[in-house]
């Protein structure tokens, strides 16, 4: 080395502690600062942060179509985050996935892993978008809200904290490994964390009781239990609480009086393939003899792990044992641990609610300033346009004077009490701005602008004005974001609730034509076809099916207008070849009274409507929730007078079209909302105007995409568009949909049909016909049909049904649904056990 380059060297002596003091020191706080602890405002990473503006910058919103996620991954390398692609590709995932976020930021499409813990599809075959919640967390960030900062290269400016109307720290929860310290935040329910914030938004001063009355604890996106509040309180109140979380599991009786321990909700962030690995090796082990088989179940409707046990077996001795050994039982360490001021610090309850409400207010009043600075300038330039339109030939003449825009520019400066700005806006202004109609507008802009400023103003100058506002807006949200909680408390001194036979997990529910019912796990039900399921009862067949859970109910609604509730959790557990019980076992009817129709209920909703059709052409329309209260015995569902009886019953959501349809063949389509929402015991109104001696044969709520097979007596059929039926008034004649009566008998009923459907043709011997419904001729309701099952001398069709396998059984929630014929009307002969399915009338459309 040559003595000119140690001239230029710069040696500093410095003691190794010293130094390596500092530089952990250093170290520590860019991995607490940039990586590891989120920000208390925004509840984000960086990492996160920059993903979600990196998305809005390409336009990723939830109404554009996915984008390659490989898109995003570029972008933020290449702008905002120098690290590697893996760090946040991982991230993204995580984002997407529904068992790791209560509420995710980012909808995907492809595969992004699972709760066994299988990887993600690399970032090249994935998909993404981002979803409300984020666009909320966005919101108002072109209005100069946040700070912005260089990015890691100078090129260009990313937020340092994003807007985020939603309380995002709790909402999502965070996970974080810094050095020397930890953040372990759990999820929250959307309506229950803003009850909480708006409580405190009116009230600063209010104690954590106060917020705990709102809040009652987590709430995580794979549901179970936390046993115990102590916990929760501590968490609160302290910033550290540990939280016990057990699985949600429930007994189910098998065959030969065994029972099986069904487990459908795990505990948050435990990984299923590993309880089962863990329950596995306790078997091995000798240390649970009890358990006899081990099967996963679960599907992409949810989890269902199954454990059988030996018939003499406790199921609760098992399931403490799996509780103390496995993690069925886990345990959540609360550390409420997040940046305030770009500083670590352990929140309580008040504190993170306080400062995310902080930042709200922050953010109102930057955002309301911009918008007073622009309507100012807007305000300034109208004034100058009004002041030019009130002296206008003036201006015209000192602009036609002039030799140059300058001169002008100057001329009318010196004329006229104006600034450049206005000048410069007279100028551009065009002639069509001279009519009268167009000095009205600018005149009521200007009106609207000077109410806008006053009320920006008030959110610049007043807190209390900008609290108003932040209370307004968490209404709102909360109207958006409200869903019911997953994940139940149990209070310390409660014992842990092992239910029999109907816990959460997905059922089958069957029922065939002559009235025999059972339910079994959906898992097993996949790829049954109905024959499979037929009973050896002549006229017997797969008659509905429908997907439900355990906290169902089945209303039964009867030809008298009876309601008789059946719980889901009492009906009969069966295999694929196992026959259930006929449905009269459950519910008691009164003597000559038969079942009409049988509905599902999760809830029992305001905003459901059972309605009830008669013979005599009468329709009843009113709340679920009024049948809240039903039970076994029955109660009046509808008043029926003397001589009419109910011949369907179906539930809607409000806004559904009604269509009837008689014997004659006369039909009539009309807006549900013409049929006022009535009490449980009315008797409704007129529904059609009947001729003499006709009746109501059919009636529903069809989908509007649907078609409507339409039979007759003679085995005659049609399929008509439902939206060849023009809606009409109620209570009118309704128009014919059978020109050729004559010929081809009286209308026996109708069944939406589709091409891959089959329907069942019931007839007056007892036996059934079946046919595809894409065999049936598509026709207008001006058209006649064309025979559609051959029939023997003296035998008619009475009515036709859809036949549905339990592979295509739908969720059975109130929504929109359909009932045609009577089904459930025959009753086997004595020694007949037919085996059965259905597609329930009350089905999500």
């Amino acid at each position: 080395m040559t003595q000119g380059t140690l001239q230029h060297e710069r040696i500093e002596r410095r003691a190794l502690e010293e130094e390596m003091r500092e530089s952990f020191i250093d170290y520590s706080m860019s991995v607490i600062v940039q990586r590891a602890l989120p920000d208390a405002r925004d509840g984000l990473k960086p990492v996160h942060r920059r993903i979600l503006y990196a998305m809005l910058e390409e336009g990723m919103r939830p109404s554009r179509p996915h984008k390659k996620s490989a898109t995003v991954v570029g972008d933020v390398l290449g702008r905002y985050h120098p690290h590697g692609d893996g760090a946040v590709y991982d991230t993204i995932v995580r984002m997407v996935q529904d068992f790791s976020l209560r509420y995710p930021l980012i909808d995907g499409q492809g595969n992004f892993g699972s709760i066994d813990g299988d990887s993600a599809a690399a970032y090249r075959y994935t998909e993404v978008r981002m979803t409300p919640v984020a666009m909320d967390l966005l919101a108002d960030i072109e209005r100069d809200t946040v700070d912005v900062r260089p990015n890691f290269d100078g090129r260009l400016t990313e937020p340092v904290v994003l807007p985020c109307r939603l309380p995002h720290l709790l909402l999502n929860g965070s996970d974080g490994i810094a050095v020397g310290m930890a953040t372990k935040i759990p999820p929250h329910n959307a309506g229950e964390l803003l009850a909480a914030v708006d409580h405190l938004v009116a009230n600063p001063q209010c104690d954590t009781d106060e917020l705990l009355a709102r809040l009652p604890g987590p709430d995580f996106p794979t549901g179970g239990y936390i046993h115990g509040r102590a916990g929760i309180e501590s968490a609160y109140r302290t910033g550290r609480g540990r939280l016990d979380m057990r699985a949600r599991v429930h007994v189910e009786e098998g065959r030969f009086g065994k029972s099986s321990l069904i487990v459908t909700e795990l505990p948050y962030q435990v990984n299923k393939t590993r309880v089962i690995g863990q329950i596995t090796k306790l078997v091995r082990a000798g240390r649970a003899d009890a358990i006899t088989d081990l099967r996963d179940e679960s599907d992409r409707d949810g989890i269902r792990l199954v454990i059988e046990l030996k018939r003499d077996a406790k199921p609760r001795k098992v399931l403490a044992t799996l509780f103390k050994k496995t993690q069925l039982r886990y345990t959540f360490g609360v550390i409420m641990l997040a940046l305030v001021h770009g500083k670590p610090e352990e929140l309580d309850l008040r504190a993170v609610l306080g400062t995310w409400i902080d930042h709200r207010l922050a953010v109102i009043r930057r955002g309301a300033a911009h918008d007073l600075a622009r309507a100012g300038d807007r305000a300034h330039i109208v004034e100058g346009l009004q002041a030019a339109l009130d002296e206008i030939d003036r201006v015209i003449d000192i602009i036609r004077g002039s030799k140059t825009p300058a001169g002008a520019r100057k001329g009318l400066l010196a004329a006229f009490d104006l600034t450049e700005r206005q000048v410069d806006a007279i100028l551009a202004m065009r002639l069509v701005r001279l009519t009268g109609l167009e000095r009205d507008k600018l005149a009521e802009e200007l009106r609207t602008l000077r109410a806008e400023i006053a009320r920006l103003t008030d959110l610049v100058e007043d807190e209390t004005a900008r609290r108003g506002f932040l209370r307004a807006e968490i209404r709102e949200l909360a109207q958006r974001y409200d869903d019911p909680r997953r994940t139940e408390i149990l209070d310390d001194d409660t014992e842990f609730r092992l239910s029999k036979a109907g816990g959460g997990e997905a059922q089958l529910v069957l029922v065939s034509r002559g009235g025999y019912v059972k339910a079994q796990p959906a898992a097993t039900g996949g790829g049954m076809a109905g024959a499979e399921v037929l009973s050896d009862r002549q006229g017997d067949f797969a008659r509905h099916a429908f997907l439900t859970r355990g906290a169902h109910t089945l209303l039964a609604i009867t030809t008298r207008g009876n309601a008789h509730a059946l719980p889901v959790s009492a009906l009969p557990r069966g295999t694929r070849s196992s026959r259930g019980r006929h449905v009269e076992e459950f519910i008691d009817l009164e003597l000559g009274d038969e079942i009409v129709a049988l509905l599902a209920a999760e809830t029992f909703a305001d905003d459901r409507f059972l309605v009830v059709a008669t013979r005599q052409g009468h329709v009843k329309r009113s709340a679920l929730s009024e049948y809240a209260n039903a039970r076994s015995a029955g109660i009046i569902g509808a008043g029926i007078a003397r001589g009419d009886e109910v011949v369907a019953a179906f539930v809607t959501d409000g806004s559904s079209d009604l269509l009837f349809a008689t014997r004659s063949g006369q039909a009539i389509r009309f807006p549900e909302s013409a049929t006022r929402a009535m009490g449980r015991t009315a008797r409704g109104v007129k529904a059609i105007d009947l001729a003499r001696g006709d009746v109501v044969v059919a009636a529903a709520a069809p989908r509007a995409d649907s078609d409507l097979l339409v039979a007759t007596a003679a085995g005659y059929g049609k399929r008509i568009p439902f939206t060849e039926f023009k809606v009409q008034g109620r209570a009118g004649k309704g128009f014919t949909i059978l020109p050729e009566r004559e010929r081809t008998g009286s209308l026996v009923g109708f069944t939406e049909a589709h091409d891959a459907d089959e329907v069942a043709w019931a007839l007056s011997d007892g036996s059934v016909e079946s046919t595809s419904a894409a065999s049936v001729i598509r026709r207008s309701p001006r058209e006649a049909g064309r025979p559609a099952v051959r029939l023997r001398a003296g035998v008619a069709v009475e009515a036709v049904h859809p036949m549905h396998s339990g592979r295509r059984a739908r969720t059975a929630s109130p929504g929109r649904g359909q009932t045609g014929e009577l089904p459930l009307r025959e009753t086997p002969s004595d020694g007949e056990e037919p085996q059965a399915e259905l597609e329930f009338e009350t089905q999500d459309r």
